[in-house]
Order: structure tokens, then C-alpha cells, then sequence
């Protein structure tokens, strides 16, 4: 099986802090990849060592066959990358913002202009080309910033949560170009995103990181299905005298067919295999032990519920610090 992206012991440091730790992880070609973290699990600093725009501490990575250590020039002309913030020059039309780009990635000047359609057409923006990109709408920018990051036949395309800020409709569409993507260009996408119904629809693989560690990688159906069973939320009414939400978590632990027990919120969230005969014996309990349950409720687990199993809590969005030493090196190229 060919590997696009290989990282071997990929490591990066700042002093004491160990922010990307001993990173092993294998890219399939054609694959759409996301990573998933909370603030500071070292997403950032990984995909800035793989763009070359950071030097590893220890280790190394190998991006389309080239080594990120020894090979930077031939690293960067085989990737694109789509920033987190607008990076576009909106005084320019969508069609200049592409030629400036084409030029600066050296695509053949015989190449440029059906090289410019085939990617305005990717993205559906071909009536509005020569509009100015100030009158663009926030998901139409964002689709000129996929063209322009394709412009140069890359192999590897870095999306930086691609859809943050789009209302849910746009959002919707840009996964669809997302996919086509994948599919057309024959090209592998890797993606940080917070938002976990979009790592459910568009990745191939997930991975979970923390403290600069994975902590769990695979396909969204094996992840969700890790958690086996259904999810109960309970909402008790807990009083001065009696912490009912956490009296109930110490007798659910003994049950035989609860899998895992979490308060959250204070709220008590039960893994327990079959969901619907499971709240009859719930309701059972807390009735024996005079505990009010305010409110229950069953569900099939989601990525969300994977991320809290393994990290403890809730997917935050992405703290920026550090991207703009990614974006300046990218726009002077």
C-alpha cells in the first residue's frame, strides 16, 4: 500500500515543552485524513512540520516521497494549503487572485489559463471569476482559496478547518467540493477540524491527539462503535442533602451491563449495550434508592462522545497562535 504522508517519530519541542511527541502515523493515497484535538494537542505544530514551515526537534517525515528535513523545496512545490483565515487579496478579481498564485508556484505559462478553469470549475465559481473577491460571500471565498490551492497539481492538500465560520448550508456544500476533490484530482486531504459532524462526514480515517500524543486512530464507524452500545443521559435533581448524580454513578458502576459511566455537566452519561431494556432497569434503581430523575434520554454514541472517552472532555476550537508564521511564508512564496 502506498503512503502519501509517513511520519517517523516526529517530535517537536519548546524547551521543557514537548508540544508533537514521538508522532507515528501513515497517510494513504486518495485518503481524507482529520486530526482532532483540543487547544494545544499539537495539530498545528504537526502540520507545520510537515509543510516545512517548522524544523522537527527529532524525527522526520516523509511528504510525497520527500524528506521534510532534506527535501523542503521539493516538499512545498508538491503541496497546497488552505488557511484558517481568509488569506485572499479581495481587491482582485477571483481570476487575478489565481494567476498571482499559478505564477508564484510555477505552473507553466501555457498551462495557466485551462489550468485556472479546470479548478474554477471544480469549485463552481466560473460566472463569478471576474468579480471583485470583495463581493464574494464567506463560502465562496472559501471555495476560491480550495482553487487556489489547487492550482498547482498538488499531491497533498492541508485544509485548516476548512468550514469554520460558514453557516450550516454553506458549510454542507464545501464538503461536497471537499469530496469531489478526493475523487477528481485523485489527490489526499488532510484536515483539522472542531467540528465532529464534519470529520464524521468527509474522513476516511480520524486521528485523536493530545498532549502532542495519538491517542486513537480510525475510520469514524470503528470509533463510534469502540463505545459499544448506546448512550442514556441522565438529568437528576440533586438536593443540599443528597448528590443524586453522583450517588447513581457508583451503583450503575456495578451493573453488568453498563460498559462506562461519566458525569459531565451534571449530567450522568452511560455507555450500556442495548439502550432501550436498560432504562426500565435504570429508572428501577433510582426509584429503589428514592433518587428524582429529572430527565433520560438514549442515543447512539457520536465522535463527540469518542472525543470525551478519550480525553476526558468537550472539542474546543482551535486556538490560532502560530498560524500566522504559516500564512506569511505561503504568501511571500
Amino acid at each position: 500500500m502506498d503512503f502519501v504522508i509517513e511520519t517517523k517519530n516526529l517530535t517537536k519541542k519548546y524547551g521543557e515543552l514537548t508540544a508533537v511527541d514521538s508522532l507515528n502515523i501513515n497517510v494513504k493515497e486518495g485518503e481524507i485524513f482529520g486530526f482532532l484535538g483540543p487547544n494545544g494537542a499539537g495539530k498545528t505544530t504537526t502540520i507545520s512540520m510537515l509543510c516545512t514551515i517548522l524544523k522537527p526537534t527529532a524525527g522526520t517525515a516523509i511528504v510525497n516521497g520527500f524528506d521534510i528535513t532534506k527535501q523542503r523545496s521539493q516538499v512545498r512545490k508538491s503541496i497546497g494549503i488552505v488557511f484558517q483565515d481568509p488569506s485572499l487579496d479581495d481587491r482582485l478579481t477571483g481570476i487575478e487572485n489565481l494567476k498571482i498564485h499559478s505564477g508564484l508556484y510555477g505552473v507553466p505559462r501555457d498551462e495557466r489559463e485551462k489550468r485556472i478553469e479546470e479548478v474554477l470549475e471544480i469549485v463552481e465559481l466560473k460566472e463569478r471569476a471576474k468579480s471583485i473577491v470583495r463581493t464574494y460571500s464567506g463560502g465562496m471565498k472559501r471555495r476560491l482559496e480550495i482553487a487556489r490551492g489547487l492550482i498547482h497539481y498538488p499531491k497533498v492538500l492541508f485544509l485548516d478547518e476548512p468550514t469554520l465560520g460558514l453557516d450550516p448550508q454553506t458549510r454542507t456544500h464545501i464538503w461536497d467540493y471537499i469530496r469531489k476533490l478526493a475523487k477528481r484530482e485523485k489527490i489526499t486531504i488532510m484536515l483539522t477540524t472542531h467540528y465532529m459532524e464534519e470529520a464524521d462526514e468527509l474522513c476516511d480515517r480520524i486521528a485523536i491527539i493530545d498532549a502532542g500524543k495519538i491517542i486513537t486512530l480510525d475510520t469514524p464507524i470503528n470509533l463510534k462503535n469502540s463505545l459499544e452500545g448506546d448512550l442514556i443521559t441522565i438529568d437528576c435533581k440533586d438536593t443540599k442533602e443528597c448528590n443524586s448524580t453522583n450517588t447513581l454513578a457508583e451503583l450503575f458502576k456495578k451493573l453488568d451491563f453498563v460498559s462506562n459511566v461519566k458525569t459531565m455537566d451534571g449530567k450522568l452519561n452511560l455507555y450500556v449495550k442495548n439502550g432501550e431494556t436498560a432504562i426500565p432497569k435504570i429508572l428501577d434503581l433510582a426509584r429503589e434508592n428514592n433518587i428524582n430523575i429529572h430527565s433520560i434520554g438514549v442515543r447512539k454514541p457520536t465522535l463527540n462522545d469518542v472525543f470525551i472517552k478519550y480525553t476526558g472532555r468537550e472539542i474546543r476550537e482551535e486556538n490560532v497562535d502560530g498560524k500566522e508564521a504559516m500564512k506569511a511564508m505561503f504568501r511571500g512564496r
